[in-house]
């Protein structure tokens, strides 16, 4: 008993240990964000700022307009994950249920983009968004992620758990493929369509990158590009950059509260059957 004790003792104190690492850089984050630009540069390292106010967080909403980045990457999150989860549901299921030819091959087909690095097809479509003269727009912002290769997959395997004699009920009884699919098959895999939704919404939030290669207009970022316009070639202000980034990161840890429990049943439940 007591070596089981003791086991448990260094379990506990791994996982501590491994918690406080996680947490440390946003508490960091935290503290620094209301320190001065001195306090937040000065040697040795100023754990706590001398005096708590919001200086840097009215100071980041004059330096960028942070209502239109909010707003941008608002409608970007919404229109990804309307687009991503339908189209991903559609194809998930068609890859689980239907039988047709090549279906394996059309379906590893659609796994290749995990396998390679997005910045690969960067320019395909950047040309794409060009052609289309939809350049420094928010629409611009939308089209990359409007198909999910990773939401195929998770749908396909929640699919795949579903048993067969519900849709061999439902086609007795006269329902068309589109019944099956959305009558049926939908309100089984709720907390698979909430998942896909979550990680579609993080992708989106975060994604850097793309904003700043399509669109130049400052008001045409969004809140992870703008942020990355404070960066400057020999200093920061790591104090506004911080405030900047705790505001931005606060919708998706309130959407994260809100939908912990679809999230993680998702995922738990989403490799049963492949």
């Amino acid at each position: 008993m007591t070596n089981r004790k003791q086991g448990l003792t260094i379990v506990y104190l791994i996982l501590l240990v491994g918690s406080i690492i996680m947490v440390f850089p946003f508490l960091w984050s935290v503290l620094t964000s209301f320190k001065t630009q001195a306090e937040s540069l000065a040697v040795p390292l100023k754990w706590m700022p001398e005096s708590w106010d919001f200086f840097n967080y009215k100071k980041i909403n004059e330096t960028l307009p942070f209502v239109n980045l909010f707003l941008n990457t608002t409608l970007m999150v919404i229109f990804r994950c309307i687009f991503s989860v339908f189209l991903a549901a559609l194809a998930g299921y068609a890859f689980a249920r239907l039988k047709f030819p090549l279906r394996n091959f059309f379906f590893m087909m659609v796994l290749i983009p995990m396998m390679v690095p997005g910045q690969v097809f960067i320019l395909s479509q950047y040309l794409i968004v060009s052609k289309l003269g939809l350049l420094n727009t928010v629409t611009a912002l939308v089209i990359p992620g409007i198909v999910s290769t990773f939401g195929t997959f998770l749908l396909r395997q929640f699919f795949l758990g579903i048993p067969n004699d519900l849709e061999e009920a439902a086609i007795l009884d006269g329902c068309s493929i589109w019944q099956i699919f959305s009558k049926i098959m939908l309100p089984l895999t709720k907390s698979g369509l909430v998942s896909v939704g979550i990680f579609t919404a993080l992708f989106a939030w975060k994604d850097l990158m793309w904003p700043l290669i399509v669109n130049m207009s400052v008001d045409k970022l969004t809140l992870s590009a703008g942020l990355a316009t404070l960066i400057g070639q020999y200093s920061i202000n790591y104090p506004e950059l911080m405030a900047g980034s705790l505001i931005a990161i606060v919708p998706m840890i309130v959407l994260f509260l809100f939908l912990q429990k679809q999230f993680i049943e998702g995922i738990v439940t989403s490799g049963i059957k492949g």
